[in-house]
């Protein structure tokens, strides 16, 4: 439930059976209580005179003056002023009058009022109230009495001040907190983002966009125990672009950037989802090909030459295939080693695949 949808009373836990409590601590009782009540007519003679110098004093002080602000506000003060005094003398101290009380306070709260200008308020209050009843009330018996009564009824009502003021600042506090414990969530995730977008960005070739030597090791070892478990079959393509130092010194490094970039292009279209396109290093790729035989893989790079050739006449590419069939037990490094030999052997006759 919203806290718009209940009253300060419901927020604050505040019952009748609390309120009776209160009273009885400041000796509240019903009957002092009706003493005060039947002075009321007093105090609605005098209320005008009473609000009025109230104000007066109030005004004077600049730090008061500047929270009223303007004469509106003065306006709409006074005559919450009126209420509250009344209310004070009119014999009704329920559930309405405490949560009228509580509504000061957190109002006092929301304007920016400091406890101590509060507090002197209050004090200048109860003198003015005090001497309008001593000016009236000749028994001085009776005077006393609805001194005292009046005493604790203004400790009652500044009690629920208070309550509802520190309430407010726990709130604001509480309000902060999630908001911080919100940040500070959100911060986490964007730093897990952000970490995860870093240890991407590591796995990958910085030019062309492909995994990197890295990130291809870690791979293979991946899918190496997954055929191991499956039995299944895995190939492994190595593949060098012939003469690559000659187009560098003879055209440059950006036109072997250019190569580089769609070299890899190529492998990546001409493989499957499941199959992993690596730069090994310099103008050396590798393709992780899992579930795949040395017959596929071999068709497999024939498309790549022939998309390369067709786009680079005058270049060529020569590749090595190795394979793992169900059962083998090879390491890692003596795998990449095997279809590295494949490659420098099909150098030896530039743009052809060795298979072993």
């Amino acid at each position: 439930m919203r806290r718009t949808d209940t009253t300060l009373l419901e927020q604050m836990h505040i019952t009748d059976t609390e309120i009776s409590q209160r009273m009885e601590l400041l000796n509240l009782s019903q009957e002092g209580l009706k003493l005060l009540s039947s002075h009321s007519h007093i105090i609605e003679d005098n209320i005008d005179v009473i609000v009025n110098e109230f104000y007066k004093k109030q005004t004077e002080i600049d730090e008061i003056s500047l929270l009223i602000g303007d004469a509106g506000t003065l306006m709409r003060l006074r005559s919450a002023q009126r209420k509250y005094v009344i209310d004070m003398f009119s014999g009704e101290y329920g559930s309405e009058y405490v949560n009228n009380r509580l509504r000061i306070g957190l109002v006092h709260k929301r304007i920016g009022v400091e406890p101590k200008l509060y507090l002197s308020a209050v004090k200048s209050l109860k003198e003015l109230v005090t001497r309008t009843l001593k000016n009236n009330i000749k028994n001085v018996d009776l005077l006393n009495s609805t001194l005292n009564v009046l005493e604790s009824l203004f400790y009652f009502d500044t009690t629920l001040v208070f309550d509802t003021y520190i309430a407010s600042l726990v709130e604001e506090i509480e309000s902060e907190k999630r908001k911080t414990e919100i940040y500070a969530e959100s911060l986490e995730g964007k730093v897990a983002e952000r970490t995860k977008q870093l240890e991407e960005l590591a796995k990958l070739d910085a030019l062309t966009g492909i995994h990197n030597r890295r990130a291809m090791v870690d791979i293979l070892n991946r899918e190496l125990s997954i055929s191991r478990r499956r039995e299944s079959k895995l190939s492994l393509v190595y593949l060098d672009i012939d003469n690559f130092k000659k187009i560098n010194d003879q055209q440059g490094h950006v036109k072997g950037d250019e190569i580089l970039k769609y070299t890899s292009h190529i492998l990546k279209s001409c493989v499957r989802d499941i199959d992993v396109a690596c730069r090994y290093g310099g103008d050396e790729f590798c393709l992780v090909l899992p579930d795949c035989s040395i017959e596929d893989a071999n068709n497999i790079c024939l498309r790549i030459i022939e998309k390369f050739t067709s786009s680079y006449p005058n270049y060529s590419l020569s590749i090595g295939i190795t394979e793992i069939v169900p059962g083998e037990i090879i390491e890692i490094d003596e795998l990449i080693k095997k279809a590295d030999k494949n490659m420098y052997i099909a150098k030896k006759q530039e743009g052809s695949i060795i298979c072993a």
